[in-house]
């Protein structure tokens, strides 16, 4: 592969060798867990017995949608928890959480993250925009991460203390400069929270990180997890949407928070879709799998250009994103200009940075998916504050990500060399 994609797209000496070496390692490496999820989406698909006339899809109000509710008993089984809500109607994983938390916290009820900061749209959603949960009521805390990037057990447990209805969790890392959690973390959290105060809801983030683990973290006890329909769980085919899964009596009351009491799951079409749902999910663990591959790569290459990479390539991976610590706004930039030469869609584009919403900095993005928003497609995201990290995400096929990380590397190493101090002749 490497030789096939350096002939076609040269870049310098130095850089070819690093290359080279990344490969070697990336071919190195075996990840035998993306074979057992597989195994685990093709059992859910073999015990769910879809049938041809299951692809037909609802309009209108979505009474009896087939491929709808095809769908969600699909997204239960692989979660193993009693109930899924997925619906076109959820645009984003950010409005799954908030409609979720928003169902889950009762009148003036007390909201706890367990892993500090959340990204900044959600904190945005939280405590900061004009129609924030704060501003209805809401009592809102985190605890900060501990030392080591992950939860601190010992604060969270003084935090429980004082009471809580819900506890949020957020399992990938998002755009800041922390380690992601295990499924298996996420369900530490549960336990510790019901040993503390039983009544409490439990809901993790579950963005980027669906079916790179064999479990998920409702299998470890979470009470809900929530996510986008466009990233892993779509396969490249989703064309949007969200959802929310875990105790059916919590799904019940987010399901009637989002549409009306009394509504519920009954209603939400899929509008001729569900025959790419189905499709999408049934080649997920397939485009994670490749995604996994080729962040391998990209974290071997950075490393060999001598940039800190968080996971390392090898490593154990618990989402779809790869850090990059680049340590400059002009280097970022440099990178999304050459990721996005990779892309099928847009690839003439200049990424600049700019405003975006629920972000306190400029944000640059390099994207060209045939979904927009599908992040799993390969894309990074970066906002231009210390320490100056971008987020390198997705990847369909493994090839394609080595070509986005070969062509951002070049552009990165040009930038370096042309904000180095010159030397003076003597």
């Amino acid at each position: 592969m490497i030789d096939a994609l350096l002939a076609r797209f040269p870049v310098p000496a130095a850089l070819e060798r690093a290359a080279r070496l990344a490969a070697e390692r990336a071919a190195a490496i075996e990840r035998p867990s993306v074979a057992r999820v597989k195994v685990g989406v093709l059992a859910a698909f073999a015990a769910e017995r879809i049938s041809e006339s299951d692809f037909a899809s609802a309009f209108g109000y979505g009474y009896d949608d087939p491929a709808r509710e095809r769908y969600e008993s699909l997204l239960a089984r692989i979660f193993g928890c009693e109930r899924a809500f997925a619906r076109l109607s959820l645009v984003s994983g950010t409005h799954a959480i908030v409609t979720a938390l928003e169902a889950s916290l009762p009148h003036n009820g007390r909201l706890l993250s367990a892993t500090g900061r959340p990204y900044d749209t959600l904190r945005n959603a939280l405590a900061e925009a004009a129609h924030a949960l704060t501003s209805r009521g809401i009592r809102y805390d985190e605890v900060p991460l501990g030392s080591d990037g992950g939860v601190d057990f010992d604060a969270l447990c003084e935090r429980l203390a004082g009471g809580v209805d819900v506890v949020f969790v957020q399992r990938s890392r998002g755009y800041a400069a922390r380690r992601s959690l295990s499924a298996e973390e996420c369900g530490a959290v549960a336990r510790t929270v019901k040993a503390a105060a039983p009544q409490a809801t439990v809901l993790v983030d579950n963005c980027y990180g669906e079916l790179v683990e064999e479990r998920e973290p409702t299998h470890y006890g979470a009470d809900l997890v929530a996510g986008s329909l466009v990233k892993n769980l779509g396969g490249g085919l989703a064309p949007g949407g969200a959802y929310v899964a875990g105790r059916a009596d919590l799904i019940e009351r987010i399901a009637a928070r989002h549409y009306a009491p009394g509504l519920g799951t009954h209603v939400g079409p899929t509008l001729g879709f569900g025959r790419a749902f189905l499709q999408g999910l049934f080649y997920a663990p397939l485009v994670v799998g490749e995604a996994l591959h080729g962040l391998d790569f990209a974290a071997a290459l950075f490393d060999e250009l001598g940039f800190v990479v968080d996971p390392q390539a090898g490593a154990a991976r618990r989402d779809i994103v790869q850090a990059i610590r680049l340590g400059g706004a002009e280097q970022i930039l440099a990178f999304a200009r050459g990721l996005q030469r990779a892309m099928p869609v847009n690839a003439a584009f200049v990424p600049e940075a700019g405003p975006v919403p629920g972000y306190r900095e400029p944000v640059v993005m390099s994207s060209g998916a045939f979904i927009g928003g599908s992040t799993l497609e390969l894309s990074c995201d970066a906002p231009l504050r210390p320490p100056y990290e971008v987020y390198l995400q997705g990847g369909t096929m493994r090839e394609h990500a080595v070509l986005g990380a070969l062509l951002a590397a070049r552009e990165v190493v040009q930038e370096r060399k042309r904000s180095a101090p010159q030397k003076r002749g003597r």
